[in-house]
């Protein structure tokens, strides 16, 4: 495991670096702008971005955005592609401004969970763009085995990559995926991190002014934007910070069933939701055959994969669809470290998995439960506002699904593992075993 320092490397470029670096992320952000506009105006062609990209992936593993044409040109992109090539990994290349409240939500990891979906979520490393100016990331399925993510980190970190370009970044970070030295080239690039922080009395760009004076003293205006600008950054740095861990959190945990499935699956009608329930029945089945470890737990998993598979059979609705992913999600729960995971949302289930426990009493009623929900959920309950809820038909009319007679829904019983005891013998996977849900369908 290793821990991103990215954004504690000292820059050793000028002010006009550093202006360029903001300039060119600037006109990135407006040609995504751009793209994004123009893909939603009247005449747009069909298809997803996504799938866009997946499909021109199927002709040459290096797609690059026409608004960066000029970064990486058809030379670079014809160069990237033979490296590829010669690897024999699968490794795609997929160069896309990255700005918030695009496609991907301005999220590299977003941008690649997609288009590995779109895929057919086949073995793959994506590399893309980054979360910062001289940037690249990467992810791969099945994760670490590469170690493609610490390649691209440790790229940003070489010191002769810097102003190198995207084509030579992408092109260092390939060899070293393919030499298989991932954490090695790592730990090798951010040993100067963990060095001696340089004194107050060292020299450099705002160490001290001119005649020795300290760096404090200036005009009242320098003085007052300071006091301006200096919060901002920290915030600013906070928040990539975040986003950073976020993403080597996902990285670390192999067997977390990714948010983008539960974006993608809000989305999707029926049919496609059964599609992507039986993508992901079938890798939980290879993740828990492939999975070291306690075999009880390994065990519990299998448990889950088989009974995931029985209420995909039999599923006659998106309520039953949506108890695939749960059951899914309780199998990767035993083969991972976690010891008590929380189930997927209450009150949605394909919002994915809890934040957190809360007590909520239904409209009307006395009682009250104990309920496990996403963050959006939790925000609304809080405000006093309706949750969204996933419905169910009782009779003629839709309904929460929890109001459905719990003779007649396993979910409604169960809150898709809400309302179970939390014993090991009490699980989604043990009352489908026991053929609670079999059960409930010929009482429907």
């Amino acid at each position: 495991m290793f821990t991103d320092l990215r954004h504690r490397r000292p820059r050793r470029a000028g002010a006009r670096r550093r202006m360029s670096a903001v300039a060119g992320a600037a006109v990135a952000a407006l040609a995504a702008l751009t793209l994004v506009w123009c893909t939603a105006a009247p005449g747009a062609a069909a298809g997803s971005p996504g799938q866009k990209i997946a499909d021109a992936l199927r002709h040459s593993p290096v797609y690059v955005d026409p608004s960066l044409d000029s970064a990486v040109g058809a030379a670079e992109r014809q160069r990237l592609a033979e490296r590829i090539r010669g690897t024999r990994l699968p490794i795609r290349v997929v160069l896309v401004p990255l700005v918030e409240g695009d496609s991907w939500g301005g999220d590299p990891a977003q941008l690649a969970e997609v288009v590995h979906d779109r895929l057919g979520g086949e073995p793959s490393i994506i590399i893309t763009l980054g979360d910062f100016p001289e940037d690249i990331a990467a992810r791969e399925w099945p994760a670490r085995l590469h170690q493609a993510q610490q390649a691209a980190a440790a790229v940003f970190h070489q010191s002769d990559m810097e102003g190198a370009g995207t084509a030579r970044r992408v092109e260092r970070a390939i060899d070293i995926i393919a030499a298989g030295d991932g954490e090695k080239e790592y730990e090798k690039a951010t040993a100067d991190l963990n060095g001696p922080a340089p004194s107050a009395s060292s020299s450099g760009p705002g160490a001290s002014g001119a005649a020795g004076a300290p760096a404090s003293s200036g005009s009242p205006v320098v003085r007052m934007l300071t006091l301006v600008a200096g919060p901002l950054l920290v915030l600013g740095a906070v928040g990539l910070l975040w986003r950073r861990r976020a993403r080597v959190r996902d990285l670390a945990t192999p067997f977390a069933l990714p948010r983008s499935v539960f974006a993608a699956a809000r989305r999707a009608d029926e049919a496609e939701l059964r599609e992507r329930a039986a993508r992901e029945v079938v890798r939980l089945g290879e993740e828990a055959r492939a999975a070291q470890g306690d075999p009880q737990a390994v065990g519990r998993a299998l448990d889950a994969y088989s009974a995931a598979g029985s209420v995909l059979d039999r599923a006659r609705g998106v309520p039953d669809l949506a108890g695939v992913f749960a059951l899914i999600a309780e199998g990767r729960a035993a083969l991972g470290s976690e010891d008590a995971p929380l189930p997927l949302c209450f009150f949605h289930p394909l919002h994915g998995p809890a934040a957190r426990v809360l007590p909520w009493r239904p409209l009307g009623r006395r009682e009250e439960l104990r309920v496990a929900a996403c963050e959006s959920c939790v925000r609304a309950i809080r405000a006093r506002r309706a949750p969204e809820v996933l419905t169910d038909r009782e009779g003629d009319r839709p309904v929460p699904y929890f109001e459905v007679d719990t003779a007649r829904s396993l979910w409604a019983a169960t809150g898709y593992g809400s309302l179970l005891s939390g014993e090991p013998d009490d699980s989604l996977a043990v009352r489908v075993q026991r053929g609670d849900f079999t059960r409930t369908l010929e009482a429907s």
